[in-house]
């Protein structure tokens, strides 16, 4: 029974990553590894994950003492496989599936004669180099006692394997051995075959005299791998194995534990920062990370579709990655890149600046991806804008004076001056005489500034006055109160808000219960007032209220009840009074 490899591949680094990660755990009855697509875990980017098997052949199903001929073999469950192979590579001592259990002389008709003995050990040989038991492994081999002719497929499936999906980077390895090295150095080729179209894995043959680098017991051999991954565009495959040697002086040698791995790199996605203010940026970067044995993967492709409310920034995108092409249109959301990992290129990555006009969390995920070749899925990645941080200014007071010859300043102010900090503030005035004007009874004010749950900010304003009398009586109140709100949005815009609220105004004897804005009355010879009168502050991101506003024809202002309040961004000057 044949085990995990335990002897390091010194014919590649893809049987080096095989043997780290330990996944060649096989045995004679468990052949064919086909759980759908063969996909790495995200979540790591950078660091290269072992290739992952989905289809192996040990040879070893149904076999015991008997040899017989690999066209005459079946693979075990689920896959079946059955085999075939040029007849040159099925006579002459060529294509027996031996094992040193076998008998001690040649089947009939094998043309193996005195070479038998010799044909076993290429078994027995694999059998160790395989961590297995050399006395009863079983391996393909071929001792040409004849010229077998060039360029001849020497092992063929029949049964195509589903591979999982389309759109794959495959490639193959293999253990083999070679004796009689002082003669004709066999030089095999593995293909992947798309229909009838057969797809090269390699760049140069596998000669294993020349390249095995260890012996057992004197034979060269070692596990040899595909140096050339193939995007591979079908969900199943074959394999067709050709030896391109045509001599039989050499050229005898023995091949075991045949598998097609996908090595198919890793696509992860992240964000940084992964929390912006509103209008900033945040890098959306694309990682893909190779598989252990660090292959060129060519041509691998992806179209990302940004979620709703994330568009591509200014500033363009930059990448690492080989031969890429990266089309992200600024304004847009479709992001589409093309490129390639360069052999020995453990990863790469594209980087897209991207940002949001409105507050909110984005989730990037792998069905964000319209199209998707030779990339394993991402797992999700999240950004959050926030709405920006507007500096809080509000203000408020009962009442104050101007005039040429005596002022009275607010009364019972309270202020939040330009800060970004949240906070409160308040007043409180039991009453006042305002000179030669009239008086005021209680007053109370409070300004704050507020941030939500959500980051969403508001700047308040409130003056309430209380038992108003100006000018002999021709302006009374009971009470009055007034209020100027700026609030921002998840876009970081700013609206304004102002109220009025009156109990038994009177002016000139007339009652005022609930004003339009602006309302303007002209007492003759006296003085001009406005009622619930507005004044947009902060180029519009703030306003400022004023419940009363008494302007008399010798000069003097007087406002009761003031509130203002805004929202502005940082850096600009603090609104004026």
């Amino acid at each position: 029974m044949k085990n995990s490899h335990r002897r390091r591949d010194t014919s590649g680094a893809l049987g080096r990553a095989l043997t780290a990660a330990a996944v060649l755990a096989l045995s004679a009855t468990i052949v064919a590894v086909q759980n759908g697509a063969a996909t790495a875990a995200p979540g790591s980017p950078g660091t290269p994950k072992a290739p992952v098997i989905v289809f192996t052949e040990n040879f070893e199903n149904g076999q015991g003492a008997t040899p017989i001929v690999v066209t005459g073999y079946t693979g075990a469950a689920p896959v079946h496989e059955t085999y075939t192979a040029d007849p040159a590579w099925l006579r002459n001592c060529n294509g027996w599936i031996s094992s040193q259990q076998n008998p001690a002389t040649a089947p009939a008709g094998s043309g193996c004669g005195g070479w038998w003995a010799s044909v076993k050990q290429l078994s027995g040989a694999l059998g160790q180099w395989a961590g297995g038991d050399a006395a009863t492994n079983h391996a393909v081999t071929a001792y040409t006692s004849a010229d077998p002719g060039p360029d001849k497929t020497q092992l063929e499936t029949v049964t195509p394997i589903d591979v999982g999906g389309p759109n794959r980077f495959l490639t193959f390895s293999v253990d083999a051995a070679e004796v009689n090295c002082h003669g004709n150095h066999a030089k095999l080729g593995f293909y992947l075959l798309d229909g009838t179209t057969a797809v090269p894995t390699f760049t140069t043959p596998i000669e294993p005299c020349r390249e095995s680098g260890a012996t057992v017991n004197g034979i060269p051999v070692g596990t040899y791998s595909g140096d050339k991954p193939v995007l591979f565009s079908g969900s199943t495959l074959g394999l067709r194995l050709v030896n391109f040697q045509g001599s039989g002086y050499g050229n005898d040698a023995a091949y075991d534990n045949v598998r097609v791995l996908d090595v198919t790199p890793q696509l992860d996605v992240g964000y940084h920062p992964a929390s912006a203010k509103v209008g900033d940026t945040s890098t959306l970067t694309f990682t893909v990370t190779n598989t252990e044995e660090l292959a060129a993967k060519t041509g691998w492709s992806f179209t990302e579709n940004l979620p709703a409310g994330l568009t591509v920034a200014a500033g363009g995108s930059s990448t690492d990655c080989a031969n890429a092409t990266v089309t992200a249109a600024t304004g847009g959301r479709r992001v589409e890149v093309t490129g390639t990992l360069p052999s020995g290129k453990a990863s790469c990555a594209v980087s897209v600046n991207v940002t949001s006009a409105r507050a909110g969390v984005h989730s990037t995920c792998a069905d964000d991806l319209t199209r998707r070749a030779g990339l394993n899925p991402p797992g999700c990645a999240r950004v959050r804008f926030t709405p920006p941080d507007l500096v809080f200014d509000a203000h408020a007071h009962g009442g104050r004076v101007t005039s040429p010859l005596v002022g009275v300043p607010p009364l019972a102010p309270s202020d939040i001056t330009c800060t970004a900090t949240a906070g409160t503030d308040d007043g409180t005035l039991a009453g006042a005489a305002l000179p030669g004007l009239g008086s005021l009874g209680i007053v109370i004010t409070g300004a704050s500034g507020t941030t939500d749950a959500a980051g969403l900010r508001t700047a308040t304003a409130t003056a309430r006055t209380a038992r108003l009398s100006l000018l002999g009586g021709l302006v009374t109140a009971d009470e009055i109160t007034v209020t100027a709100k700026a609030e921002s949005d998840d876009s970081g815009r700013v609206s304004t808000t102002g109220r009025v609220d009156l109990t038994d105004l009177r002016v000139n004897g007339a009652s005022i219960t609930d004003p339009e804005v602006n309302r303007t009355i002209d007492v003759p010879l006296v003085a001009k007032i406005v009622i619930n009168e507005r004044v947009a502050t902060a180029g519009g991101d703030g306003l400022a209220v004023n419940a009363v506003h008494v302007r008399t024809v010798a000069g003097v202002d007087v406002v009761i009840g003031h509130a203002r309040a805004s929202l502005t961004v940082p850096g600009k000057p603090c609104p004026a009074p």
